[in-house]
């Protein structure tokens, strides 16, 4: 699509109320889904993210990275198993899952930021002691339920003037290793920041009163009326604990916390930087 100077200058114009209120600010990006294992798409969110930290934005990247933790246990012959979404994880698991996280997949999306002209560091929620944790299921194994949150590492690193690139495992005083389910952990870090925002990225437009009909989209959300969507089938199944994030990121102290579709080009660009915006708003403002 070619588009002129004057609708490019329009476009920059319509940003930059935007640029302004995001100015200095703290946003936490949830990054997961098809978003993280489609390269064009995981250009794309790189791109964004750098574009939002060269005009002072200051963006915290927490991801997951379920697939590629799937593949590597089909590598090595094993199996995935779940329970209620959240996978089994023992010993030789949460080794892999230790490997991947915090190794493979943090750095290459490290390298991806560096490479797109941004300042970047890696943490693991290990370091620093930043994310502290305890068994949450025994059938789970090492899944870990968040006890505390030593957001201090992630303020070292943005002061420095570097996005903070989080990967969600945790640990215990007794060495302990445990899997971290990633909407969870960005939502606890974005609230000790007291972020203005977290995005949390899906494979889903957002919110829709009808999951068939992508017309019937609810662009925002009181906290307050979030157990009655629940309760009316609104929001169901894999949505309930994602929604459930949201609302508690804003009672922990984020201004304002977006589900949106991470497999739209540039979509965490449309919804800081443009009127109209993209997916669905939690806000605990009347």
């Amino acid at each position: 699509m070619n588009i002129s100077n004057a609708q490019r200058a329009k476009v920059l114009v319509q940003a930059l109320p935007y640029i302004q209120n995001y100015n200095g600010k703290i946003v936490v990006v949830k990054y997961g889904g098809n978003a993280m294992i489609n390269e064009k798409l995981k250009d794309s969110v790189m791109r964004d993210i750098v574009l939002l930290s060269l005009i002072g934005v200051k963006v915290v990247l927490v991801h997951g990275g379920g697939p590629e933790i799937s593949e590597m246990l089909t590598k090595i012959g094993k199996e995935s198993q779940f329970v209620d979404g959240l996978r089994v994880t023992d010993k030789e698991t949460v080794d892999i899952v230790q490997m991947v996280l915090a190794g493979k997949v943090n750095k290459s999306l490290v390298n991806l930021i560096e490479n797109k002209g941004g300042k970047s560091i890696g943490l693991s929620g290990m370091d620093g002691h930043m994310i502290e944790a305890k068994v949450k299921d025994e059938r789970l194994g090492f899944v870990g339920e968040i006890t505390k949150v030593n957001i201090q590492p992630v303020l070292d690193v943005i002061e420095k003037g570097y996005i903070p690139v989080i990967s969600t495992v945790g640990c215990d005083d007794e060495g302990n290793v445990y899997n971290i389910n990633a909407d969870t952990a960005a939502a606890k870090i974005a609230g000790e920041l007291r972020a203005e925002s977290l995005i949390s990225m899906t494979d889903i437009a957002g919110i829709l009163r009808d999951k068939d009909d992508p017309e019937t989209l609810i662009p925002k959300i009181h906290i307050d009326e979030a157990p009655e969507l629940i309760e009316k089938g609104i929001i169901q199944g894999g949505m309930i604990p994602k929604v459930e994030c949201c609302t508690n990121a804003i009672k922990w102290g984020v201004r304002k916390v977006f589900i949106i579709d991470g497999t739209i080009p540039h979509s965490i660009l449309i919804e800081t930087l443009t009127d109209e915006g993209i997916g669905t708003m939690f806000t605990g403002e009347k």
